[in-house]
């Protein structure tokens, strides 16, 4: 126990000292085996903790970020090493109805939606250590989802498009995409953990799953500074820039050959 006061204090610029008594009165309910219910945490608590200091102390707002950010820069960080940012959702099953936040999200551990909770997490990864540091974590909240408009009838006759490109239209750049709801939340949360890293430490990839693994989310890294690690789709097809000569008939090629996954060149 004395460990752990010791180690909370290097967080007490960003507490309060009430909350601070609170949370190192708290820290019995780590070892509970029981049901994690208030009535529980409570009789695991040291002297001085009761229901009504567990109850108190999850209504206080606290700075998770800043203070995940000061443990980790205080016990953990080592100068000389690499390290990548890594994000993903977390999901966790829980029952009843009370729960802020509660949802139905799928769980890749069961392969199945089920009722919980889900939180997006982003860790910093000790690449030599092979070790993960979760330093920020929100909650996600569905949105009620709204009745769908309908949509208007089409008139029965409509004019075909002629076949081809219309005549003297030119090429565009490609407009940035729209963002889903799912990757406008995720782009506040990628900014303000980038925002605590500024200045201290440097990352340059951040590493997603698959399902982060098309357009729109490598536009979205790709704005924050970083590269994107991730996975394409099963049927992805990546091809080389033209790199060729215009034989002067046609259209302007734009891809050169399709470029073999199992068998990648070497940039030198």
């Amino acid at each position: 126990m004395t460990e752990i006061v010791a180690l909370l204090q290097s967080i007490a610029p960003v507490i309060s000292t009430t909350t601070l008594r609170a949370v190192v009165r708290s820290c019995g309910m780590l070892i509970s085996n029981g049901r994690i219910t208030m009535l529980e945490l409570s009789r695991w608590t040291e002297k001085g903790g009761s229901y009504r200091t567990i109850q108190r102390l999850y209504h206080t707002p606290i700075l998770w970020l800043q203070i995940q950010w000061i443990l980790f820069t205080s016990k953990f960080h080592q100068p000389d090493r690499e390290y990548i940012a890594a994000g993903d959702e977390v999901v966790f099953g829980k029952a009843g109805k009370e729960t802020h936040g509660l949802g139905r999200f799928f769980s890749s551990l069961q392969n199945r939606v089920i009722p919980g909770l889900s939180f997006f997490v982003f860790s910093l990864i000790d690449v030599q250590a092979r070790q993960s540091y979760p330093i920020q974590a929100v909650q996600i909240i569905k949105e009620p989802k709204q009745p769908k408009k309908k949509e208007k009838e089409k008139p029965s006759k409509e004019k075909k498009r002629p076949v081809g490109r219309p005549k003297g239209s030119k090429n565009r750049k490609k407009e940035p995409p729209i963002l889903s709801p799912e990757l406008l939340r995720i782009q506040s949360i990628l900014q303000a953990f980038l925002a605590v890293l500024k200045g201290v430490l440097t990352v340059r990839y951040l590493v997603m799953d698959g399902h982060f693994g098309n357009y729109p989310s490598a536009w979205m890294v790709l704005q924050t500074g970083l590269q994107l690690v991730s996975k394409f789709r099963s049927d992805a097809a990546l091809f080389e820039p033209f790199a060729g000569k215009y034989c002067g008939h046609g259209p302007h090629p734009t891809y050169g050959d399709k470029v073999d996954v199992r068998n990648m060149k070497r940039n030198t």
